[in-house]
């Protein structure tokens, strides 16, 4: 059974950081990509990162360039965000989502998808 499991959000204050993890098991992180994307109250899904299988090609939403770095540890099937200086605009709930290869800003990429985790970040 293929499972993503998101942990790490929380309620922080604006510059605050935090460190996004997903546990995935199964095939999902043998894919292709994995990604995070957020979905804030009253707008649609958006993407955030995404970080290819071989870890060599990273790319980001231009709101969080230079704030947030996606990793990954195959060994340990894990997906991590770690995202600095918070905005409020930040808030959401993030999720993760594992795909083949495809244009990694796109959710028609990803097949698989976590139940997401809150952040919330205030002001």
């Amino acid at each position: 059974q293929v499972q993503l499991v998101e942990s790490g959000g929380g309620l922080v204050q604006a510059g605050d950081s935090l460190r996004l993890s997903c546990v995935a098991s199964g095939r999902a992180f043998t894919r292709d990509q994995m990604g995070w994307f957020r979905k804030a109250p009253g707008k649609e899904r958006d993407f955030v990162a995404a970080i290819n299988l071989s870890v060599t090609n990273a790319a980001y939403a231009d709101s969080v360039k230079e704030r947030f770095t996606i990793s990954r540890d195959n060994a340990k099937n894990t997906l991590y965000l770690r995202m600095n200086s918070l905005k409020p605009e930040d808030t959401a709930v993030y999720y993760c989502a594992s795909g083949v290869r495809g244009a990694p800003n796109l959710e028609v990429t990803y097949g698989y998808w976590g139940q997401g985790t809150q952040v919330t970040v205030s002001s």
